[in-house]
């Protein structure tokens, strides 16, 4: 099983303090001791916690430019119209926004091929990522993408409560692959879709979504 870069860190750090944990605890404490067991099992908790968060498995993707694929593993918790106002100024869009537990696959992907027409990061608080108001007050980034002929769709990382940290790899400017890594969220967050009005939804609420092979939506034939 391949590791985040963004855990790699971490989990060395994690590992060697465990180990000198457990060394003393062996010194100071009879093998076999209680308390020992206890420390030992909570200690191996914590490690595999952290391990399978920062895993990131190898996805085949089938790029497909009449398709918008899953930005991330989670759930879908929101399908509606909304105005979105930073980039589109209060034209209504289709919403999609999946949540991501501490337990997904945090890795962020492009749902499309195309331009990053605007990025913009915006820090801000740590609501619980299904909270409504996370999308426009808590710590986030908001990626616009261009594809096919004026056709832009948005996506926003959202910061929850514990998610304290989001990293991401693109620059305005940048042309970028469907399926590739754009960016990762540490622990319970959110990712926003919002989509042009005539895109066609193929998830509902509750799915569960696997970035970059989940269909999210398709574009009409003539687009």
């Amino acid at each position: 099983m391949k590791i985040h870069k963004e855990g790699r860190g971490l989990l060395t750090i994690l590992f060697f303090i465990l180990i000198a944990i457990h060394a003393g605890l062996f010194i100071l404490a009879p093998f076999g001791d209680v308390l020992t067991g206890i420390i030992s099992g909570v200690s191996l908790f914590i490690f595999l916690f952290f391990l399978q968060f920062f895993r990131n498995p190898a996805r085949k993707i089938e790029l497909n430019d009449k398709q918008i694929l899953a930005p991330c593993d989670g759930k879908v918790v929101v399908i509606e119209t909304t105005p979105e106002d930073e980039y589109f100024k209060g034209k209504d869009r289709i919403q999609v926004s999946i949540f991501m537990s501490p337990l997904n696959v945090h890795v962020n992907r492009n749902p499309v091929t195309g331009l990053i027409k605007y990025f913009k990061y915006h820090p801000g608080k740590y609501l619980v990522a299904w909270h409504p108001k996370s999308s426009t007050e808590n710590e986030r980034t908001t990626v616009v993408y261009q594809i096919h002929k004026n056709v832009e769709i948005l996506i926003r990382q959202i910061a929850g409560a514990a998610a304290r940290r989001i990293k991401w790899y693109i620059n305005e400017g940048d042309s970028v692959i469907q399926g590739r890594e754009f960016g990762f969220i540490k622990f319970g967050s959110r990712v926003d879709l919002f989509l042009p009005l005539d895109a066609e939804i193929k998830v509902t609420n509750g799915q569960i979504t696997k970035g970059g092979l989940t269909v999210i939506a398709e574009f009409p034939c003539n687009k």
